[in-house]
């Protein structure tokens, strides 16, 4: 049996943070998960209905950004390990409300480091903080090329940047203070629990109700596509098996232009709902295009899968049509995200106990 560890998830109640946490207190029942979650509209605690009386599993509701609170955790807790996924990351919010971004992405980040450092006290020995980051801090690519562990940062929006930003800290920690790290920089997710201001679930969403699917610009912004348990198994192996200090690409293998993505959502959501042939691509509408928007992302992942033999397991039209039957299966899900209902479900489970 694994040793027993107590892990800090920040993040937990977003999408690919209750993916993961599901894993983890499934998989390992030695380790306590503690999920750390502000609860912004992004974070949705009835994801993780299906674990949340799992006895090795707790709830914390808490702002990364205020330090006396997170200093305050880590001197009440024990932890062995964090893994940082707590992050503003909708690039449209970003160019809104920088700030937002700025105070959540990076003096958050930097408040669990230093939290981190002191608990720890130097001695780090058999301790981790695993910062999970994005593909958009490398910028945009042409027609050709991938993205690799080395290739210079070249964020294009506030929200890039600032994970860039503290992507730079966590390695600034692991060179200033020897603070044991790993990276990784993942490509688009998908998959079930994703809030619906993202490309698919809100096209989804709109293709049932007979609304307009919005296309940025030509549609032509190239995007790799990964399942987002993948992601969370790449996650698990990297934090087992991870080389302290490093960093590693997850990416699918699976690039996809925005307009081909949704012709083919169209043609499976005209299949689930019993429509005519091509009544969903009807609602394709090209809208003005995001500013500063990165033409194609591409990932490498030989690193990752010749050093820690992790793969997909996926392939995208399994993927992406799995995604769909979840959502149209669902629908309670849907409604009281898009209502904002959802937002009591911590008032009625954990504040009225």
């Amino acid at each position: 049996m694994e040793n027993k560890k107590t892990i800090l998830i920040t993040g937990g109640a977003g999408f690919i943070g209750s993916h993961l946490v599901r894993r983890m207190v499934e998989r390992y029942p030695n380790y306590h998960i503690v999920n750390l979650d502000v609860l912004t509209y992004a974070g949705n605690l009835t994801n993780l209905k299906d674990v949340e009386n799992a006895s090795n599993y707790e709830f914390i509701k808490g702002n990364i950004v205020d330090k006396e609170f997170v200093d305050q955790l880590f001197s009440e807790r024990s932890f062995d390990a964090v893994i940082h996924l707590a992050a503003e990351s909708h690039v449209d919010r970003s160019i809104s409300s920088p700030l937002d971004f700025i105070y959540t992405n990076i003096v958050g980040t930097v408040n669990l480091l230093n939290s981190a450092k002191n608990a720890w006290a130097g001695d780090f020995d058999g301790k981790l903080f695993y910062h999970v980051s994005t593909d958009e801090v490398y910028g945009t690519l042409g027609k050709t090329g991938f993205f690799v562990e080395t290739t210079s940062y070249d964020p294009r929006s506030p929200y890039s940047a600032s994970k860039a930003s503290s992507d730079h800290l966590v390695r600034a920690y692991w060179h200033t203070y020897d603070m044991p790290i790993v990276i990784s920089n993942c490509s688009n997710n998908y998959g079930p629990y994703q809030f619906p201001e993202k490309l698919l679930p809100l096209s989804i969403n709109n293709i049932k109700h007979g609304k307009t699917i919005p296309i940025y610009g030509d549609g032509k912004y190239t995007r790799d596509w990964l399942w987002v348990d993948d992601h969370c198994s790449a996650i698990d192996v990297i934090f087992h098996e991870g080389k302290l200090g490093e960093t590693y690409n997850i990416g699918g293998d699976n690039e996809w232009q925005n307009i081909d993505l949704i012709h083919v959502l169209c043609k499976i959501m005209d299949k689930k709902l019993g429509n005519e042939p091509g009544t969903a691509a009807k609602l394709i509408t090209f809208v003005k295009d995001r500013a500063g928007h990165d033409r194609r992302y591409a990932i490498d992942a030989t690193k990752l899968k010749t050093e820690l033999g992790w793969s997909p397991s996926l392939q995208f039209e399994e993927g992406l049509e799995k995604t769909v039957d979840w959502y149209l299966a669902n629908e309670e899900w849907m409604e009281n995200v898009t209502s904002g209902n959802y937002q009591k479900y911590y008032e009625d489970q954990y504040v009225e106990r």
